[in-house]
């Protein structure tokens, strides 16, 4: 299990988080937006550049997760940090209302089953988490689950947060690097994207009531956001509580611990043995004529 990249929105790993101080505004003396963008864009090729090594080495996976309040810019940070990242290599799951067939099997069973295998990159779009995020905020989604509320609902939440720790240690220890975003936008600005989309005709589509519903519960999604970074931030697999109300430094900020994670698996290009060579060198002679 590899450490973690640093950053100064790295989330401590003994349980003392506290998301009251951390900002979600760039720091003052942040880089203009376009010396953002271009910083990005150079991360973005390095990025590029990894992901061939990182599937040909084919060592380990890679294990993206981001969560977010709505219209904070997940869709965004990914397309943007993403992008020309060979597809046969990244695979981007997102996870919305759970199936019939989901609701099934345990909670972790419908993320488990879009990991990603060795040398490929999984991102997913929401996640596990949402069994002690949106679940939690709402504990009548339980009823379909088929699991009864228990007198003291903490436990149950720490039960799935012991779950959740144990089965990420398991996926690190198997050779899966894990890497976890929350990418922390203000009520503020989140009220200024959903007006957004309903006074921009472009932006309609994405408009959806439920968005405003959901703000009205926005202390207990900090609250539980709080209790699941504070149980699951571990040294192999870390949490980044991002600041993502200006979407360029966002964007940046993500993009420098993904290429630093990668870097540190040290990926390579298989260095063929000595059979291997001779097989290619009859079939250079052999496609020569």
């Amino acid at each position: 299990m590899q450490d973690p990249a640093p950053s100064p929105y790295l989330v401590p790993f003994d349980g003392s988080f506290s998301q009251e101080p951390m900002a979600c505004e760039p720091p003052k003396d942040a880089p203009s937006e376009k010396k953002l963008r271009e910083r990005r864009e150079e991360l973005t090729k390095r990025l590029q550049a990894l992901q061939p090594r990182f599937f040909a080495d084919g060592d380990k996976a890679l294990l993206v997760v981001f969560q977010a309040m709505d219209a904070a810019g997940k869709d965004g940070t990914i397309r943007a940090v993403l992008s020309g990242v060979n597809p046969a290599g990244c695979e981007v799951h997102s996870f919305g209302v759970p199936s019939k067939e989901e609701l099934a099997h345990d909670f972790l069973w419908r993320t488990t089953k879009r990991l990603p295998s060795r040398g490929k990159i999984g991102i997913f779009n929401r996640s596990h988490y949402e069994e002690v995020l949106a679940v939690r905020v709402h504990p009548h989604f339980l009823a379909g689950q088929r699991v009864d509320l228990p007198d003291n609902p903490q436990a149950l939440w720490d039960w799935r947060l012991e779950a959740i720790a144990a089965h990420e240690k398991h996926l690190a220890r198997n050779g899966t690097i894990i890497v976890k975003f929350w990418l922390k936008v203000s009520r503020e600005e989140q009220r200024k994207r959903l007006l957004q989309r309903i006074e921009d005709p472009d932006r309609n589509w994405k408009a959806n009531a439920q968005d405003v519903v959901e703000r009205r519960h926005w202390a207990d999604y900090h609250h539980a956001y709080e209790e699941a970074l504070r149980a699951t931030s571990r040294p192999w697999a870390p949490w980044y509580c991002i600041p993502a109300d200006d979407k360029d430094y966002m964007r940046m900020r993500v993009a420098e611990v993904l290429v630093e994670t990668i870097e540190r698996s040290e990926p390579k290009y298989p260095v063929l043995g000595k059979a291997e060579m001779v097989e290619l060198t009859a079939l250079r002679h052999e496609l020569e004529g």
